[in-house]
Order: C-alpha cells, then structure tokens, then sequence
C-alpha cells in the first residue's frame, strides 16, 4: 500500500502561543506495525486555578520569561508558573527573596506598590509594598477571555488547555493511527522523535517614572502614566489604575496577528509583530490611536526606542517564520513616516536595549554585541565587544548597569561606551547550573 499523508493535527498552545503544524510521512510501503506518540490534551477548570496563587520560598529558576525591574528588586517570569522575586540592590550580590505562584502567568508589570500579572484570563493584582509579604489584592476575571477563545486554547466546558499528555499508540491494520478516535489528539511518528513542547512566553503574546518598573524589549506589559497596556496575538489593552486596586479596561483596540512586543516611549507604543513595527499614539491616554507602521518580512520582532531611532531586530525562527537575522534602524524624527536608514546583518538577534550610546543586542547562542551607537549610519562599524561564550536572551541596560538574561542563568554587568570590556558582577545559575 502507498501512502504519502500528512497530520491532520494543529497544537494550539497556552496563550497567545503561536500554532505549531506537526507532519509525518508514510514510508513509500506501510509496515505491518507502526508506533505513534499520541498527545492528548489536558484541561483544568478556571476556579481550580483562581485558588492556587500563593508565595513560597525562593527556588532555583528553570525556564526563565520576561525580565522586570524596580526600585532595586528583581522580578523575572517562569513562564505559565509565576514570578521569582529577587533584591537586586547590591548588584554584586543579588539575593533570592520569594517565589509568587501564579498559574498561568506570562507577563507583568508595576507601579507603586502594585504588581499586575496575568493568570490566564484573568488579570491579578498583588500588593508589593513590603515584598517579604506579597499578597493578591483584587482579581478582574475573564479580561482576557477572548484571547484565549481566538488561541483555541480554551473551552467553556473544558476550561484552560494546560498541557499534552503522552501515549504510545501501535496501529498494524494501516500505516496511520485511528485519528477519530482523539480528534483533539496530537499523533506523531515514533519514529520521528517529535515532542510539541509548551513554549515559554516569548511565543504568547523604556522610558518609566521614579515608580514605575522597567521591562525587557521582550514585554506585553507596560504602564504609561496612569494606564497598564497589555498586548497579545490581535488585541492591545487598555486599563485605568488610577485607582490601583480596581483597574478600568477603557479599550480593545484590533491590532492585527502577529503582535509580539510592546515598548512604550513619550506618547506612543511602539509594537513589534512578525510583519513589522507598528505606532499607536497614547496622547489621548487609555485610548491608542493608529499612527504609522515599518513592514519588513516575516520575523521575530522586538523594538527599542531613543531619541529619533528605533532599533528593530529581526530573527529567523519557527515560531515567526522568515530566513532573516539582522538589526534595522529606522529614522523616526516623522513619526508618522518610518524611514529605515541603516541594517546590520546579524547572526539570530533576540532582545535588545539602548542607554545613551550604549547598544546592546541579544543574539540567543551566539551571545552579546555590545555597539557605540552614537553615529547609527556606522554602527556596524562601531561594535565595542562580542561576547561570544555567553547565551542572551534579553536585557535592561540602566545606569551603567546592564541585567541580562539567558538561558544559563541572569547575569549583570557595568558598562560604559569607551570601549571597555563589560565588567561581570555577579551571575544567578538557572536550572542545572545552579
């Protein structure tokens, strides 16, 4: 029998995560006896997670998510789990405080002594005015249901798709298994040693006041002012928290598929998506306004934003799709026309910051460039180091020091633009390193 067959099968992950095909092909002649991996997937209802956020101690970080800093504390995202809180205020010596437990969690942002995170559809907000004693204040429910409905990762019957259970499946009868079996099922040749795997928050979905936080150029959350922005895949979020404790959504505004990052800088967000960057104008706050976009092909695309520049990267990858790796730099002085001005071609670029002319690009397993950026027509003319034994994911340059995170472990740095090598201060181990 020939059969040449693909999988009917799309993943659709934890929120705001990209779908993933998954393919196999039949031999040119089935086997009398051929094994599946078949991955079923698992629900758990809202109410069972609306009860489970607690703090507990300190633990080592396994997968680390987006990276957040204020007033001389450390919050860094295990993506879907919750939020390791770390004192950041001796650099050389940052101490682990607590682990906040939030199911479902991928993004955050504070002010004041709030924290605002997202627990699936809900979006939590927790006291931190004394961070050795974090507590949830006030909950809005279902804010953001509709993304999770958009995603296919939720069912109201069902609840929240959290995970793919595993099986091992042998059909001898046809070179396929029995699909209507577990239409919702994942099924992958054994042979191909496939595995979906829950990605971490990069996949779902700058300037700041003396109280405001600072997030990496990987963020979804950002406070302007008095209003918490919130991005995910189609949707970009308005709330007032005027009144901290009871955040007011004041508007969805459709952004179109593929959004991915958000960076706020005077009156505008700057979006990055996997077709371009996109300007909103915040003048009127709580209420974004369409002001202009940069296409380019398809990518990854976090954005960072100084003076009249922007700095995009682009990054091959198979969750954005596209072959290009390289740094753009885009004339924004007419904020209303884009102009890209200059392009450096990169290796595969992550996340990026700017402070001053000090430039900082992310280039996952090929480590960290460090760039003079005060002429940005010769920046690649003007790369101060390469550091090429180190993996980096995102950054938070700020003062001379620069917070970097990889998937080995959280690093910190002093920096200035002389030329001079980055002075290691100290280093947090994730996972095994530890």
């Amino acid at each position: 029998m020939k059969c040449f067959k693909s999988l009917p099968g799309t993943i659709f992950l934890l929120p705001g995560f990209f779908m993933i095909l998954l393919f196999t092909g039949c031999q040119d002649e089935c086997q009398s006896t051929r094994t599946f991996i078949q991955y079923e997937p698992v629900y758990k209802q809202m109410d069972e997670f609306r009860n489970e956020v607690t703090i507990t101690a300190s633990r080592e970080i396994d997968q680390p998510g987006r990276l957040y800093y204020k007033d001389g504390y450390l919050f860094i995202n295990e993506p879907g789990t919750g939020i390791h809180i770390i004192d950041n205020r001796n650099i050389s010596n940052p101490t682990g405080l607590s682990f906040l437990e939030i199911p479902g969690n991928f993004d955050l942002a504070a002010k004041g002594n709030y924290l605002y995170a997202d627990s699936y559809l809900d979006l939590v907000i927790f006291d931190i005015s004394d961070v050795s004693s974090i507590s949830e204040v006030a909950r809005q429910e279902n804010v953001f249901l509709e993304s999770y409905i958009n995603s296919g990762t939720f069912n109201g019957g069902q609840g929240i798709l959290v995970e793919y259970s595993e099986e091992i499946v042998k059909t001898t009868s046809d070179c396929e298994p029995d699909f209507n079996s577990c239409p919702n099922c994942i099924f992958v040749d054994f042979a191909d040693q496939v595995r979906p795997e829950l990605l971490s928050a990069n996949t779902m979905y700058g300037t700041s006041s003396s109280t405001t936080g600072i997030g990496g150029s990987m963020a979804r959350f950002t406070i302007a002012d008095n209003f918490l922005y919130t991005l995910d895949q189609l949707t970009l979020r308005s709330f007032d928290i005027t009144q901290s404790i009871d955040p007011q959504l004041t508007s969805e505004v459709d952004v179109g598929w593929g959004m991915e990052t958000i960076f706020p800088y005077n009156d505008y967000l700057f979006l990055g998506a996997t077709n371009g960057m996109h300007i909103y104008s915040i003048e009127q706050p709580g209420l974004p306004s369409y002001t202009s976009s940069y296409s380019h092909v398809n990518s990854c695309d976090p954005v960072v934003v100084q003076g009249n520049y922007a700095y995009v990267t682009l990054r091959d990858g198979n969750n954005c799709g596209g072959f290009t790796n390289q740094l753009d730099i885009l004339d924004i002085s007419n904020i209303n026309s884009p102009q890209l001005i200059n392009t450096v071609e990169m290796q595969n670029p992550h996340g990026l910051g700017i402070d001053g002319y000090c430039l900082f690009v992310c280039e996952g397993d090929f480590g960290l460039k460090f760039f003079d950026a005060s002429n940005v027509m010769e920046i690649e003319n003007n790369q101060i180091r390469h550091y090429k034994d180190i993996h980096a994911l995102d950054v938070i340059p700020l003062n001379n020091n620069l917070m970097m995170i990889g998937n080995d472990g959280l690093h910190q740095y002093s920096y200035n633009c002389t030329g001079d090598d980055l002075l290691l201060l100290s280093t947090i181990p994730f996972g095994s390193d530890k």
